[in-house]
């Protein structure tokens, strides 16, 4: 994707945030996606999708209003600290079945655990972010699935992995 087109989608995400009515273009381009927000540095929210449920233009600006008001684990946005926050877009590969855990290649996949009913994901990014091993970054998998910490273990797990291009308004 282009310099051009990565602005053009940050540029679409912040707007949509700050309640402007974003015409969009379907170009055909159709990718699962996660628009993530980063105030100081620090996760502020962060929603998507695993597979495209609409034109990339669309996509991107519901994604980034939901990051910003619909997110459970923080309070809706404040006009205020949209200024102090940083949007990340993530595009991401159509995700494919994994024969096991062994198969994730940490910093390169994106990873997703189903297990008893639960799922549960983790971006590529994730691994850099917080330097966790494969192992440290799967017992958080579980955990955040509101599973045991060791319940990536069980051969019962299903895993499936992605890959994203990712890019943020610090980059641009």
């Amino acid at each position: 994707m282009t310099k051009e087109r990565k602005k053009e989608l940050l540029s679409i995400a912040r707007r949509a945030i700050k309640g402007e009515r974003i015409r969009t273009e379907d170009r055909g381009e159709r990718y699962g996606a996660f628009v993530t927000l980063r105030k100081h540095g620090e996760l502020r929210g962060c929603i998507g999708y695993l597979e495209a449920v609409a034109d990339l233009e669309s996509e991107i600006a519901q994604l980034a209003m939901d990051s910003a008001f619909s997110d459970p684990r923080f309070p809706p946005l404040s006009p205020s600290e949209l200024e102090e926050c940083t949007i990340e877009i993530s595009l991401l590969t159509k995700p494919i079945a994994i024969s096991s855990f062994e198969s994730f290649i940490l910093h390169r996949d994106g990873i997703i655990l189903s297990l008893s009913g639960r799922r549960a994901v983790f971006l590529p990014q994730v691994a850099d972010e917080t330097g966790w091993t494969k192992e440290e970054m799967l017992s958080a998998l579980s955990l955040k699935a509101g599973l045991p910490s060791d319940a990536w273990k069980s051969g019962e797990a299903v895993f499936r992995t992605f890959q994203a291009e990712v890019f943020s308004e610090d980059e641009m």
